[in-house]
């Protein structure tokens, strides 16, 4: 037999119509949330003395607002009869259709017992969901600053009570970035905490005022400070802090502005990719593996198997941890994540240069002479006579990325690291940053989406051709390349990728990957950014009556 299972969504506002007794408008306009579920009035008004309750379902809010077929007698008072009666009519039908048996089931299953923790002030709490009063928010705001090593960006996401981004206006996250990071400001933190203040505007800007006190603000710094020598880095932090604590209305906790280490990079970016997805409290095998390619370092992350976990080795001396464990909606995750700090896009090409150490670089375009500055350090950059060529080029990046060192684990990715056992958590791989960049102004991925479809020997075509190319040609051949800098530098960003994904992470040359600027969500793109993951965690970590 047939059974019919039946969802019985509805919805209240509290106070009832009748504790408007001495403002029938306000009565009637209260109701506007409801339109699409509006009931007949019951028992509160049968109680009111005089006319107050006529002059209340005589106001005009549904014949000026609803949509609905509204007839002359729908806005009434029922008796207590045909309340009864209308109770009886749906039990008989319901018990025709799904049978008694079943109709009792499905009762006792779906009306759950009223318990006096169900009762919070004059609100009776019933399995229907309860719509707030109006002025009472049941949103929250997160606004989080990438300092990275090329600049500083804020994101600010608006979540409902479920962790679901509701939209800034037309998108689900605003950004806005400001250059250049705050590493450049290495002799003068003042100056670099003032170089975020218009970003701070705008951050609290977006907000609503009264929910200032209660929008967590974090600004963690990448790579860019972590490479700073000395106490340069915590004066800086210091000083935006001073910054904030002067200037900011939003919530500021003690620990909100620091350097996030490598493993937290990368772990927020796994959260937040794989939050975009829909993947998880799902399996791990279901999930999608990360490597996030920024400026100073390169992160990788995906979900591992117990076993894998729990025999997973120490790392070097003075690294982050393999491991991470994580639980999210319910699901617990031991994730592998590593940081291979100096091997972000800019660093890996200072990397590259000290291997040359002076002389030509077989990476460099024919024609080119110059210096290479990076976190305070200059490099000397020219082409051999006969310019670039993908081989040899290849052999220094390999020399750079140390893939010979001695690895003391039975499998390693580069520079003695393990690689996390490449279980099925790696499968499905999303690269970010500037993995995508790369990728969409050098002919390997579709430069009009967020995201692409592609394959690591992509990189080593585009390679191939970029290498050949004269630095006096180069602009001309790569129009979407949009900054001057990095012209020069096409043939070895290239050759860098491929070599780190193919001979550093052991990826195959034909496996199926995504280059992700953005991931579609709901009806918007998304930025592909550990941001969101530190904004999730921080929304997450407050207590839940402050966020309604």
């Amino acid at each position: 037999m047939p059974i019919m299972i039946i969802l019985f969504t509805s919805y209240i506002i509290t106070p009832g119509l009748s504790a408007y007794a001495d403002n029938p408008k306000h009565a009637a306009e209260f109701l506007v949330p409801l339109l699409v579920a509006a009931e007949s009035a019951t028992a509160g008004l049968r109680l009111l003395n005089g006319d107050s309750a006529e002059r209340i379902l005589h106001a005009d809010m549904f014949m000026n607002r609803s949509a609905l077929n509204v007839q002359p007698d729908a806005v009434s008072i029922i008796d207590g009869s045909k309340e009864g009666s209308y109770i009886w009519v749906l039990l008989i039908v319901l018990t025709k259709s799904m049978g008694f048996l079943n109709l009792i089931t499905f009762l006792l299953f779906s009306l759950a017992p009223l318990s006096s923790s169900q009762y919070l002030g004059n609100n009776l709490l019933t399995n229907r969901k309860i719509f707030p009063k109006q002025e009472e928010a049941l949103t929250s705001y997160a606004a989080i600053f990438d300092a990275g090593s090329t600049g500083t960006r804020v994101h600010v996401f608006h979540f409902d009570q479920n962790l679901d981004l509701l939209h800034i206006g037309n998108d689900l996250d605003f950004y806005k970035k400001v250059t250049p990071g705050l590493s450049s400001y290495a002799n003068n933190p003042k100056q670099a905490a003032e170089s975020i203040i218009p970003l701070l505007e705008e951050a609290q800007n977006i907000v609503p005022e009264d929910l200032h006190p209660k929008t967590p603000l974090k600004l963690g710094a990448t790579a860019g400070l972590r490479l700073l020598d000395g106490d340069a880095a915590e004066k800086i932090l210091q000083a935006v802090r001073d910054m904030f604590e002067n200037r900011s209305t939003l919530n500021v906790q003690p620990n909100a502005v620091a350097i996030i280490d490598g493993t937290q990079e990368g772990s927020y970016l796994w959260v937040a990719v794989n939050y975009l997805l829909g993947k998880l409290g799902k399996k791990f095998t279901k999930t999608v593996g990360v490597i996030d390619l920024g400026g100073g370092s390169v992160q990788m992350a995906y979900a591992v198997s117990r076993n894998t976990a729990k025999t997973a080795p120490q790392p070097p001396e003075g690294e982050d941890p393999y491991m991470k464990k994580l639980v999210l909606k319910g699901k617990k995750y031991d994730l592998y994540v590593h940081s291979y700090l100096h091997y972000g896009k800019e660093a890996a090409r200072a990397e590259i240069l000290k291997v040359t150490d002076g002389y030509a670089n077989p990476c460099l375009l024919a024609g080119f002479d110059g210096t290479y500055t990076y976190n305070g350090a200059s490099y000397e950059a020219y082409a051999p006579t006969f310019g670039s060529n993908f081989d040899e080029c290849r052999e220094v990046v390999l020399d750079a990325l140390k893939v010979n060192a001695p690895c003391s684990h039975e499998n390693c990715t580069f520079g003695g690291i393990w690689n996390g056992g490449r279980g099925s958590g790696q499968r499905n791989l999303v690269l970010t940053s500037s993995f995508y960049y790369v990728a969409s102004e050098l002919g390997v991925a579709d430069p009009t989406k967020p995201n692409s479809k592609v394959h690591p020997m992509d990189w080593e075509i585009a390679a191939r051709q970029a290498c050949q190319i004269s630095f006096e040609d180069v602009a001309s051949t790569y129009p979407l390349v949009n900054d001057p800098e990095k012209l020069p530098y096409v043939c070895m960003d290239l050759v860098y990728q491929y070599t780190l994904l193919v001979h550093g992470f052991g990826l195959d040359p034909e496996q199926e990957i995504t280059v992700a600027k953005g991931i579609e969500y709901q009806d918007s793109v998304v930025e592909a950014a550990w941001p969101l993951g530190t904004a999730i965690e921080a929304i997450s970590s407050l207590p839940k009556f402050e966020r309604l």
